[in-house]
């Protein structure tokens, strides 16, 4: 038994040494950023990364906000936002989930974008917060994209309290299935999961990321941050991943359903703001204003000409994200709040 699993060991305590953080020329790790270990359920080495702002932004941090990417996204890929969420006087985690990025892989063949079990993200999301919990000033507001969205809402419905609000953009609640209704792609994973197919590509189509170019696979239409990404990418190989196989696509399904049932959202009472891209061609838009309203405290924002990924949009459509999280950073942690806070404390 991984020493990180075992009965009445801190999961806080399962730290190892520092991890890279990459960068290239105009996409470089902001200030103020370390990367880290942590143990992930069944002791998986998983990589987390902390910025604090600089002190000469605010006298204290506002809080902190926790950003969980899409499929195939590493903390790489959002160094903007966080440099944005850092100027606006926040502390930011980050995050590689297991099977992307520079965690660990969970097959030989790392392009292989594949997943288990719902159950092993959500867990290794709760140690996730509890091994750098004691670092984090309060409130903390969540950010998840797309796949990350989905484990998020599923987090708040199992009734985490420690996160104040969160925002999701294009939250993977009902993915699109193409020509194929989502009956018979359902069927599929079905009959490849029960024929021991868990680990080979969908449609044995391994989606080579070296060969995506911007005009055939973008889900942004800003060609700049795009070409941004692909630097990022093979300036580091290892952060590359492919298509998805049967045991992912299980997963995916799987993490909608359960996020769905309308009592689950009801139960979701802190606020939940769904930035949803107006011209998505990943996730149905309709599935997620459907679920923004029956969230006790939802909002459903959708942007008009946004392709998936918003937050990597072009600076016109990306602002409408930005706006929403400066809306809910000012009611859940205002401007000088930090300020008292810091005074309370020292009186305790």
């Amino acid at each position: 038994m991984n020493a990180s699993t075992a009965p009445g060991v801190n999961r806080a305590a399962a730290f190892a040494a520092n991890a890279p953080l990459m960068g290239v020329p105009g996409a470089s790790s902001p200030p103020g950023g370390v990367g880290e270990w942590y143990r992930g359920a069944g002791g998986l080495r998983l990589r987390a990364a902390l910025w604090t702002p600089s002190p000469s932004i605010e006298d204290a941090p506002r809080g902190t906000v926790i950003i969980s990417p899409g499929r195939t996204e590493p903390i790489e890929k959002y160094f903007e936002l966080i440099g944005n969420l850092l100027a606006r006087g926040f502390c930011v985690l980050a995050h590689d989930w297991r099977g992307q990025g520079l965690s660990a892989r969970l097959l030989p063949d790392r392009l292989r974008g594949h997943a288990r079990a719902v159950e092993e993200f959500l867990d290794d999301y709760a140690r996730l917060m509890d091994a750098f919990e004691a670092r984090l000033p309060k409130p903390w507001i969540a950010i998840g994209h797309s796949m990350g969205a989905a484990l998020n809402l599923l987090t708040l419905e199992a009734g985490e309290t420690r996160i104040a609000g969160a925002l999701l953009s294009s939250p993977m609640l009902r993915i699109r299935t193409g020509k194929r209704s989502l009956w018979s792609a359902k069927m599929a994973v079905k009959w490849n999961l029960r024929h021991g197919k868990a680990g080979d590509y969908v449609l044995d189509d391994p989606d080579d990321p070296f060969d995506h170019t911007f005009e055939t696979d973008a889900l942004t239409s800003d060609e700049s941050r795009y070409e941004l990404w692909r630097q990022q990418l093979y300036a580091c190989p290892h952060l590359a991943l492919g298509g998805p196989t049967w045991g992912w696509l299980a997963f995916a399904f799987d993490a909608g359903e359960r996020a769905l049932k309308p009592k689950a959202l009801k139960r979701v009472t802190m606020p939940v703001s769904i930035v949803q891209a107006g011209e998505d061609t990943i996730v149905w838009k309709q599935t997620n204003r459907w679920a923004a309203k029956r969230l006790g405290r939802g909002r459903y924002v959708e942007v008009d000409g946004a392709r998936h990924e918003v937050i990597m949009e072009t600076d016109d459509l990306r602002a409408a994200f930005l706006r929403e999280f400066d809306a809910m950073a000012d009611y859940l942690a205002p401007r000088g709040s930090q300020q008292v806070q810091a005074e309370s404390a020292e009186l305790v």
